[in-house]
């Protein structure tokens, strides 16, 4: 059985992870004003590699493997109906676009995760909805996280939020503890299970757990699919889908954000 002080850091630990947090945030903004119509994310992502070398860091996500597949790419780029590990490409973006951007980082060890979904040039109102909607519960669910608190509150409150605005919970894919690897235990759905999906533990939060919290919305229904080249995960209904991710430590007010 796992053991939740496994996942507890020190101190010390914590900083070595905000460093590497930090540097995926000031990659995600040093991309923000680049995210333009008729920039294509294969330029974004070879961009993005440079700068996160330039910190003496490597790209988590390059040459990740998950079975017999190895992720080739420095980020992942999702774009509208894609929900996540989206594969950059050659195809310009356009105006109305939106587009998530997946960044992972590991410098002297220790790992850092943060996502964030951009509007490209002049986005519709619902989309623009979808966004702040689920940025908004990305937060509503770093607050929730406290140390005595069990981690399904933070599901609890993602879940309420976006589905009283309308949204719905991807609930193939959650959040996951971090640090010395980029996926690490616990899992930490956006939604509350049920009593019957096994897999996920309702663990009581600890000071100095490190966890990555990242919502993924989508406008219609909350079913995925994964296309063939064994990555790209996509909404069932072709409908747009956001994805914004912190990473946090649990502290006894909530969750203190490091990838800032």
């Amino acid at each position: 059985m796992w053991d939740s002080r496994a996942n507890m850091k020190s101190e010390a630990e914590i900083e070595k992870i905000k460093a590497s947090a930090h540097i995926v945030h000031q990659t995600i903004e040093f991309l923000r004003p680049l995210i333009q119509p008729g920039v294509t994310t294969s330029e974004l992502d070879t961009k993005a590699e440079s700068f996160i070398e330039s910190f003496d860091a490597r790209p988590a996500f390059k040459n990740y493997k998950v079975g017999r597949l190895t992720y080739k790419y420095a980020t992942c780029m999702s774009k509208n109906s894609a929900v996540v590990h989206g594969i950059p490409d050659q195809e310009p973006l356009k105006s109305g676009d939106i587009l998530s951007v997946d960044v992972g980082v590991e410098k002297d060890g220790w790992f850092g995760d943060g996502a964030y979904t951009f509007g490209v040039g002049e986005i519709s109102v619902e989309s623009k909805k979808l966004l702040e909607v689920t940025q908004e519960s990305l937060l509503l669910g770093v607050a929730a996280a406290k140390a005595g608190e069990r981690i399904y509150e933070i599901s609890r409150v993602i879940q309420q939020y976006c589905q009283s605005n309308g949204f719905s919970i991807v609930r193939d894919l959650v959040g996951h503890g971090i640090g010395r690897h980029l996926h690490e235990e616990p899992q930490v759905p956006n939604y509350v299970p049920s009593r019957i999906e096994a897999g996920f533990k309702n663990i009581v939060l600890e000071e100095g757990m490190t966890i990555a919290i990242e919502p993924m919305v989508n406008a219609g229904v909350w079913r995925v699919k994964t296309l063939r080249d064994g990555w790209t995960v996509v909404t069932a209904d072709g409908m747009p889908s956001a994805h914004f991710e912190h990473t946090i430590v649990v502290r006894s007010w909530g969750g203190e954000i490091l990838t800032k």
